[in-house]
């Protein structure tokens, strides 16, 4: 049987692990697929880079559809990025009868929907492993592995420059700003940070696992995203001291509808920092390394670990897809089961039965850091605040002034762990507590996950 041919657009970093990786296991990845497969074709802006990388036997070109127009090409493989000129040609690939691989969890956070409408009727495949988790493997078992399941929530780290730079601050003590300055030294941040740092990646990824997991179309415009720079080494200090670490967690969760709340069903969508018990082994995952963890009905927790960017760990997720699509190849086309695992006729019905929540519904528990005037009676006002809008606090720690602001300082902090309440409710009692005169400065709050 004629191998696979594959055309891969771009190939810089992961696309060059991709090729490599194909060629160095060759004879494996063949037995696996049941079929060879190879890239016989290339675009890149730089040509002459290309060549150096794939020789002289496979097509280098520095249009990306001359790959798309070729007869010959079964599988594109999209690693440019950006939502641009990467969309319309992924959709260009589909409309040709191309299957499309993808590591561009921006485009399909945002896009998916409509790519994945257009891949099921011309009955073709888009896969996307390498869009989240970078080498680990989630995307295979939430569809695959965990497919027995009824999901109950995931939580992931998802983004290992905000993984790094937290690291950094626990184990070093020091602010954001300088830790975000090493990571760009040391190239663990990109020059402009921002869809890291602000959690936007996290939250693209979230989306896509969210989607499989529930069955739902990709919202990444209704989920709630909170990065990291508000983060100072005195919540990490303080979390440290009560039990837990901070991590930026993305995280999707299925809510049960409650008569007795009026609670109605749907799904949490957010990202944002979260405490998490020290204990958990999510709470120990350190550097640029990312994690997930799923909670099924039947099989209960499983944590999936490993690297979440780089050239090779990326491609084995790529090359993972391209196997896949080579079983798939011959298959009936209407009888294939989704990569996003939903069918594009229940968009409607999924978007009414199991919508994405607000985050004013959100119950969650909450860490409280305030920065208030050292007298007699402040606390007892937080206290009552939290009380008369029905907060119950499972902990307080308040510090010496003199240790939070050297000797004779008239300010001191004041910690507060709460029980879970609605995300709307706590959002009310900080407004007022934040209008006392007693409270100096922005309240920090972080939410509170014990993941189990």
């Amino acid at each position: 049987m004629a191998p696979i041919q594959v055309g891969l657009l771009g190939i810089g970093t992961v696309g060059s692990g991709t090729f490599n990786v194909l060629r160095r296991n060759q004879e494996e990845i063949t037995r696996r697929a049941g079929r060879g497969i190879e890239v016989t074709m290339v675009a890149d802006l730089d040509v002459a880079r290309a060549r150096s990388i794939v020789g002289p036997d496979v097509a280098v070109v520095n249009d990306a559809r001359q790959v798309i127009a070729n007869p010959d090409i079964d599988v594109v493989v999209e690693l440019i990025g950006g939502y641009g000129i990467a969309k319309a040609l992924v959709l260009e690939a589909i409309a040709a009868g191309k299957h499309v691989v993808t590591a561009n969890k921006a485009l399909l956070a945002v896009h998916g929907t409509e790519i994945f409408a257009a891949a099921t009727a011309k009955g073709v495949v888009v896969a996307f492993e390498a869009a989240v988790a970078g080498g680990i493997p989630i995307i295979k078992a939430l569809r695959e592995g965990l497919t027995a399941n009824r999901i109950q929530w995931l939580a992931g780290i998802i983004n290992g420059t905000t993984n790094f730079i937290l690291s950094e601050m626990r184990d070093k003590g020091l602010d954001f700003d300088v830790v975000l300055k090493e990571a760009q030294r040391l190239g663990y941040a990109e020059a402009d940070p921002t869809f890291d740092i602000e959690g936007v990646d996290a939250a693209h990824k979230v989306t896509l696992m969210s989607a499989i997991a529930y069955g739902i179309p990709v919202q990444f415009d209704k989920a709630y995203v909170e990065g990291i720079t508000k983060l100072g080494a005195a919540d990490i200090r303080y979390a440290e001291q009560l039990g837990y670490r901070i991590k930026l967690l993305g995280i999707a969760k299925r809510r049960e509808a409650d008569a007795t709340t009026g609670q109605s069903a749907g799904i949490e969508l957010r990202v944002h920092p979260s405490l998490i018990p020290a204990k958990r082994l999510i709470a120990n995952v350190e550097g640029a390394m990312n994690a997930v963890v799923v909670q099924g009905d039947a099989v209960g927790t499983t944590l999936y670990y490993g690297k979440g960017a780089g050239s090779e760990p990326t491609a084995s997720a790529v090359v993972a897809d391209l196997v896949d699509i080579t079983r798939l190849h011959a298959a009936d086309p209407d009888h294939r089961v989704p990569h996003l695992a939903f069918q594009p006729h229940t968009i409607d019905a999924a978007l009414d039965t199991l919508p994405v929540l607000p985050m004013s519904e959100v119950v969650t528990s909450y860490y409280l850091r305030l920065r208030v005037a050292d007298q007699a009676g402040v606390l007892a006002k937080v206290t009552g605040i939290l009380a008369e809008a029905g907060i119950s606090i499972d902990a307080v720690l308040q510090r010496e002034a003199d240790e939070v602001g050297g000797e004779g300082s008239t300010q001191t902090d004041v910690i507060i762990l709460t029980h879970d309440t609605r995300e709307g409710t706590m959002n009310e009692a900080l407004a007022v507590m934040q209008g006392l005169p007693t409270v100096l400065a922005p309240i920090t709050r972080i939410r509170k996950e014990e993941l189990a």
